[in-house]
Order: C-alpha cells, then sequence, then structure tokens
C-alpha cells in the first residue's frame, strides 16, 4: 500500500512538518492573491507591471511564514517526542493555519466594504459588537454565515491533516534536531526582515501609484498585525496633555492664521480654508524642495554655525532665508510629515508611519497632483524606511525614484547613493518633464551616520575624512551642484525653490525643549520670491502654505501652518516642537511646555534659544494645548484631507 501524504510528511521528521506548513500557506495565499487580482483586474489594467503584484506578494507571504515559524520551531524541534508535544504542536499549527486561512476568506468582503485589505477597523469595529454584528447580517448574511462555517469546517481538516503528519513522524534525536533549529532560525530571522539589510515594512507593498495595487500585495494577516502595532503606538493626548472642547481647540487654532473666520465652510473639514491667491502665473511654476538630512543651524555659517555650508550660505543672498525657523521634531519622519503635509507633531510615531493616514491623508503632492502637477519622491536610499513610500504613493505623489532606480551610481553606501548621484538624477528627472509643471520633494541621505562619501569633493574641515562635519560640508557640496545644474536648464527660471533641514544632527540639553536645537536652516528662492532675511520665529509647517501662496494657486487646503506671505510684519512668529513627550508651544520669545500628567510650563526664550522661567499666561496656555490636541483629534477623525 502507499504511504499517504501524511504518512510521507511524517517521516521526514521535524523538517517535513515545517516544509509542509511553509509550502501550504504560501500556496493558500498566492492562490488568494490571484483571485482578487482577477476579481480586480478591470481596475488594474492600466497598472505598470501588474504581475508585481504577485511577485512582491511572494516575498510578503515568506516574511510573514518567517514569523510564523518562530512560534513553531521550539515545539517541533526542541520539545522531546510526547503525547503532549502531538497535541500542542496540533492545536499551534490548526491555529495559525485556521487565522492565516480565515483572514484571507474574509477579505473578499471588507474590499466590499472600504475597498482595502483589513486594517484597523477590524479592531475598532469590536467596540461597537452589537452595531457591527446588525450592519453585516443586514447587509452580508451570506458572508457572516459562510465565512466562519467555512473556516471551521477546513480548521476541522487541518486538526485531522496535521494529527496524522504528527503521528507519523519520524523521530529525530537531538544531534539531528539542534543543528536544523539553529539553520532554521537564522534562516527565519533573515527571511521576516525580507532577506535585506533593511527590516521590511508594509511600504515595501508599494510600488504602484494605484492604491489597489498596493494593497493586494500584502497578505491580510500581515495588514492586520501591521495595523495592530500602529494602534500600539498611537498615543491619547488628552490622557498626556489635558482636555479641551474641540470647538475650543478649533477656535484657537483659527485664530493663529490670517485667514478670516467666516472662510471656514466645508461642514467636515473644519480647518479647510481658501488659500487667499488669486493671481496664477502662466505657464505654472514648479516646486522642488530639498530636505537636508540632519543640517541644523549650528553647522550653517550663515546662522552663526561652523563655516561648512559655503554654497548655501551663498545661494541664501539670493532668495527668502529665514533666521529663526524651527523644525517640528528630532526625526527625518516629523521633518517630512510637517514640509510634505504641513502637518503639526503629536507624542505619537509622525503620520507616515500610522495606519488612518496610509490614504486620503492632505500632502502638497495631492493638492499639486490635482493641479495637473507631476508629483515624485527622490531619495538615494531604500524608501521603505519610516514607511516613505508607502505614505507618499498613498497620498498623491505618482512616483517614488529610491536607490534601485540609479543606474551606475558614483557612490553607494549605508545609507544608498550619493547626494550627488541623488542631485543629478533629480536633474535628469526634472529636464525630463519638458513643459509639465511637477513638484519634487527630495531627501538627502550622505550626512548620516556613518558619514560615506565620494573622496576629492571637498576641502576636509577636519580629520579623519569621514566625520559629521566633513559629511555636511559633502552635502553643501551637493547643494552646489544641484543649483549649478539647474541653472543650466530651462525648468530653473520657472521653478521654485525650498532647501530646508528637516531637523538638527543630535538633539539635546538641559531645557525640558532645547529649542536651539530646533533651529534650521531654511531658504526659498526662484520667481517673484522676495530677496529677504527673514528674522520672525517660523515653522517647518509654515512652509507649506507660503508656497502655495508664491506658487499662485488659488485653491483650498486644511493646514494650519501660516502663508508667510500674508502674515502681518509685526505679527509674533510661531513655532510648535515635540520632543520626547515634551510638546513646545511658542509664541514670539513666550514658550510653554506640556508635560505628560503634569501643569504646563512657561518660559521666555532668550536670544541664544536657552529658557528662562517665566510667569504663566492663562491664554497662551490654552492655545498651547489646543495646538497639542489638533493634530492628534484632527488624524483620529480623518480631518486632514482635501474636499
Amino acid at each position: 500500500m502507499k504511504p499517504t501524504l501524511a504518512q510521507r510528511v511524517g517521516q521526514l521528521g521535524p523538517v517535513g512538518v515545517l516544509l509542509a506548513f511553509i509550502g501550504s500557506t504560501l500556496l493558500l495565499l498566492s492562490l488568494s492573491r490571484a483571485g482578487l487580482l482577477a476579481w480586480h483586474w478591470p481596475r488594474l489594467v492600466d497598472v505598470e507591471a501588474p504581475w508585481r503584484i504577485l511577485t512582491l506578494g511572494l516575498r510578503m507571504d515568506v516574511v510573514l511564514v518567517c514569523y510564523l515559524l518562530g512560534l513553531l520551531l521550539p515545539v517541533l524541534l526542541l520539545l522531546p517526542r510526547s503525547e503532549f508535544r502531538q497535541r500542542f504542536a496540533t492545536g499551534l499549527l490548526t491555529a495559525l493555519g485556521t487565522l492565516v486561512l480565515f483572514m484571507e476568506l474574509a477579505t473578499p468582503g471588507f474590499m466590499i466594504e472600504f475597498d482595502n485589505r483589513p486594517d484597523r477597523l477590524f479592531f475598532e469595529y469590536l467596540e461597537s459588537p452589537r452595531e457591527v454584528f446588525g450592519m453585516l447580517w443586514r447587509d452580508h448574511r451570506a458572508l457572516i454565515i459562510g465565512v466562519p462555517t467555512l473556516t471551521a469546517g477546513l480548521a476541522w481538516l487541518q486538526w485531522r491533516g496535521w494529527s496524522a503528519c504528527l503521528r507519523s513522524e519520524r523521530a529525530a534525536s537531538w544531534r539531528e534536531r539542534l543543528p536544523i533549529f539553529m539553520v532554521i532560525l537564522v534562516v527565519g530571522f533573515a527571511g521576516a526582515r525580507g532577506f535585506d539589510h533593511r527590516p521590511i515594512n508594509l511600504s515595501d507593498a508599494a510600488f504602484s501609484s494605484n492604491r489597489l495595487a498596493n494593497e493586494l500585495v500584502p497578505n491580510s494577516t500581515y495588514t492586520l498585525a501591521y495595523a495592530a502595532y500602529n494602534l500600539s503606538q498611537e498615543t491619547d493626548v488628552t490622557k498626556t496633555y489635558g482636555e479641551m472642547p474641540w470647538e475650543e481647540v478649533l477656535a484657537r487654532v483659527r485664530k493663529y492664521l490670517p485667514v478670516p473666520v467666516a472662510a471656514y465652510t466645508h461642514p467636515e473639514i473644519p480647518t479647510l480654508h481658501a488659500s487667499g491667491v488669486t493671481a496664477r502665473p502662466a505657464p505654472p511654476l514648479n516646486l522642488v524642495i530639498l530636505l537636508e538630512e540632519s543640517l541644523g543651524a549650528g553647522f550653517v555659517g550663515s546662522l552663526g554655525g561652523l563655516p561648512l555650508t559655503p554654497n548655501l550660505d551663498r545661494l541664501s543672498k539670493q532668495g527668502w532665508y529665514f533666521d529663526r525657523l524651527y523644525a517640528t521634531g528630532t526625526r527625518t519622519s516629523r521633518g517630512m510629515e510637517a514640509v510634505a503635509a504641513g502637518f503639526p507633531p503629536t507624542p505619537a510615531p509622525p503620520v507616515l508611519k500610522l495606519s488612518k493616514a496610509q490614504g486620503g491623508f492632505f500632502t502638497l503632492g495631492e493638492l499639486l497632483k490635482r493641479q495637473g502637477y507631476a508629483t515624485e519622491f527622490i531619495y538615494g536610499g531604500v524608501a521603505n524606511f519610516d514607511n516613505m513610500r508607502g505614505f507618499y504613493l498613498a497620498n498623491g505623489f505618482q512616483r517614488v525614484i529610491e536607490e534601485k532606480d540609479f543606474e551606475n551610481p558614483v557612490f553607494l553606501g549605508s545609507w544608498g547613493v550619493s547626494d550627488e548621484d541623488w542631485v543629478t538624477k533629480a536633474h535628469e528627472t526634472f529636464v525630463a518633464h519638458g513643459d509639465q509643471p511637477f513638484f519634487a520633494l527630495m531627501m538627502s541621505t550622505s550626512n548620516h551616520d556613518p558619514f560615506e562619501f565620494p573622496e576629492g569633493r571637498i576641502e576636509p574641515y577636519e580629520q579623519p575624512l569621514f566625520t559629521r562635519h566633513n559629511a555636511m560640508k559633502y552635502a553643501d557640496y551637493a547643494i552646489g551642484k544641484f543649483f549649478e545644474l539647474a541653472k543650466s536648464a530651462p525648468y530653473f527660471e520657472r521653478t521654485i525653490f525650498v532647501v530646508v533641514a528637516d531637523h538638527d544632527a543630535r538633539v539635546y540639553g538641559g531645557d525640558l525643549v532645547p529649542v536651539e536645537h530646533f533651529r534650521i536652516p531654511g531658504l526659498i528662492l526662484g520667481p517673484g520670491v522676495p530677496v529677504q532675511r527673514d528674522g520672525r520665529v517660523a515653522s517647518q509647517i509654515d512652509l507649506g502654505p507660503t508656497l502655495v501662496h508664491l506658487l499662485g494657486l488659488d485653491v483650498q487646503h486644511p493646514m494650519i501652518g501660516r502663508d508667510l506671505m500674508a502674515l502681518p510684519a509685526d505679527a509674533p512668529g510661531r513655532a510648535i516642537m515635540q520632543y520626547s513627550l515634551q510638546h513646545g508651544f511658542r509664541v514670539g520669545n513666550r514658550l510653554v511646555v506640556q508635560q505628560p500628567g503634569k501643569a504646563p510650563l512657561s518660559f521666555t526664550v532668550g536670544p541664544d534659544d536657552h529658557l528662562e522661567p517665566a510667569p504663566n499666561d492663562p491664554e497662551l496656555l490654552r492655545d498651547a494645548l489646543a495646538h497639542a490636541l489638533w493634530p492628534a483629534e484632527t488624524y483620529a477623525r480623518q480631518l486632514y484631507r482635501l474636499d
């Protein structure tokens, strides 16, 4: 009699059981994805290289399986053979297989309702089981009966199958099992990272500007686990800083904008308002933002720092240069959140990584795409870092150019290609746009530990060569190279350029909020840009509304940053800074710091940006609390969007 499939698996010992689990899980997920792809094909016919949905999907499935192996390996390879081991292993294999199966079976119904794979709504709906069950029973009765019934039947079959495999399992000695355990552990760890030098995340599933194509790449167990992780990272700021009625929050946030209250007319997007611009240039102006890694004011000669930026210092005399511009945080993703989306900081992770911002979230990319602009994010590294690729493709950026898109770079370091490769690629991209208006957000890489860059480009500031200060100087060299290239091209005369840092290199100090280390350079230059040195306090979130004005766009947007072109010259500047769980709200030279579970403190900011205790101003305290609460509440309610 021929041996059964279960007996064949069992004769291979624990390895056979593991291989059977891996193979069956990958087959299930691939078949499910292929079915979803066929179902949605009419919406995907215009996607470039749609086959990548299957290949990238297989990679994401391998990642999931490697995580699940972390639960199976100790049981199958370390526990001694016994009745308990057999039953426990059977239960665990069945439970894991059933979880993956249920999530795939539940996916079509979820996509019918929400047009995406299962996400945080799976958990949020558990808070209202009666209402949700009633809705599902009314509208999806077949699914609510069919999916659990089919899952239960297939779970029973899995139990029987795994039980038969384990009953037939060939005994393996410790000498055999231990080396196998170590090998699979190492391979599984690498697989869980996507066999890459940086851990894989949901951003690796984003390869297209078609949102649905990106949704089909990961499997539903992964998207649900990712949503669970993000939920654990979100912070209830009312418990952190205190409560305030939503109407008061809105009123206090709005009063800082040079916009009349009557301008807020949208019933569902409370900060949506017109830009107030009426003169649109013809042809439209392009926009290029160079976001410079870690370039704090202390490294910029023209801001009183070290003499490391001769090119930026020279350019500062040709445009609008800010003396007191402040970053919103201490991470690149926080700077991107502020510059690309105009969104203020919270104690939670930046919105690039939060689930409710992965689509329908306002960015300059979305705003300008609707105005007919080509929109792109250009980065010399791997764009899954901080979920950059996923966030930008989901929110208005039509293309992400990253490390894999650079052919024969001059230099490739730990964080990606060199800044000179980055600016050269950007220049070539802009030239290729021809007469179409474009918006590009560029993010540098060379000025990042371990400070790798091509030799022979700069006169070193110090020895050895590969230090932070020399990397700063090389980053400035690349800025100079970019503008040299741009000035030789037709697009230069019709482009607004911005050079701004994401944050300072190291943010530290004895103050609750070390304001001096939030100060960064900011330069805007191009047609219609005033040539001036601006001494007002300003924030990264002010750049977005100001750039909309300079582009001459008569549009509506929800940004609460201030249009510095429209702000009266005598208006006190404002800056918002998040430092760990401390939230700083600065108006002029007064600063309020919100602390978790404590009363806020007031300070005067001295000329050197150090803090001196000051008496409380009740109105300023309420304004500070409103600005600490607004972004978190706006994110939670999904109010930061276009109409």
